[in-house]
């Protein structure tokens, strides 16, 4: 693993431009973009449908590959890797988190948690098994580790869906519309979960177009028409975080 300098970004996007061929012709969802985000932080980027919040996720965890830009982090040069390298890469540095769980529907729980280690083959089953249980505990939902994902309500299958994105100890957490679907209540409680993981280190960015989390985060990112219009840290006490 590259050791980081603690001098540089954790994650950089440099002039980062993302095109589409579209029915109308080609669509520029990002327009050279360029952003540093430290370890550590927890960070919302906010934007309407369309804005191209989305897509800078997908160039943030590999789900896609920019037009043109760098993405770098922890030094290394994310976009340059194979497709092989970009699944390895992604399974061991990023977790992501969806807005429709997309649990797999004929594993239990506990399956589902313990599938990113499977596929990364880094333990044995008994302490795969062992730290699979651990994550669901911390997330509040150990007591339905034997159920499938449909007997679950969605707030309970979002917090399974944290604990899976947890599962090889990525030092990123990526969140796209985390709570969408869940009601103010269950939001709370998984807001609270990305909290704590900001306080053992994680860096964790969360994809909204609710500018309510800004209140939460220590670093507001607000992207309209695929341009970073604004770059804010809350203000407490009259001091800026």
């Amino acid at each position: 693993m590259t050791k980081t300098d603690s001098k540089k970004p954790f994650i950089q996007l440099k002039n980062l431009v993302k095109k589409f061929q579209v029915a109308e012709g080609e669509f520029t969802a990002l327009k050279k973009v360029d952003l540093n985000i430290s370890k550590g932080e927890y960070v919302g980027i906010i934007g309407k449908s369309g804005s191209g919040k989305t897509t800078l996720l997908n160039m943030l965890t590999g789900i896609d590959r920019p037009t043109s830009g760098d993405i770098i982090v922890d030094n290394r040069m994310v976009h340059t890797l194979t497709e092989s390298q970009m699944a390895v890469w992604r399974g061991r540095s990023i977790g992501i988190v969806f807005q429709f769980f997309q649990l797999l529907p004929t594993l239990t729980v506990l399956e589902n948690v313990m599938l990113p280690m499977d596929f990364a083959n880094t333990a044995s089953y008994l302490e795969r098994r062992k730290r699979a249980m651990a994550l669901l505990e911390k997330v509040g939902v150990a007591d339905q580790a034997r159920k499938l994902p449909s007997a679950l309500s969605g707030g309970q299958q979002q917090r399974v869906a944290i604990a899976r994105a947890l599962a090889n100890d990525p030092p990123i957490l990526a969140a796209d519309e985390p709570t969408g679907n869940l009601d103010s209540h269950t939001a709370e409680v998984v807001f609270e979960i990305f909290d704590n993981l900001v306080k053992e280190g994680k860096t964790v960015i969360v994809i909204t177009h609710d500018k309510e989390i800004s209140k939460r985060v220590h670093r507001s990112i607000t992207i309209s028409d695929g341009l970073i219009v604004e770059d804010t840290k809350p203000v407490i006490d009259g001091v800026t975080a």
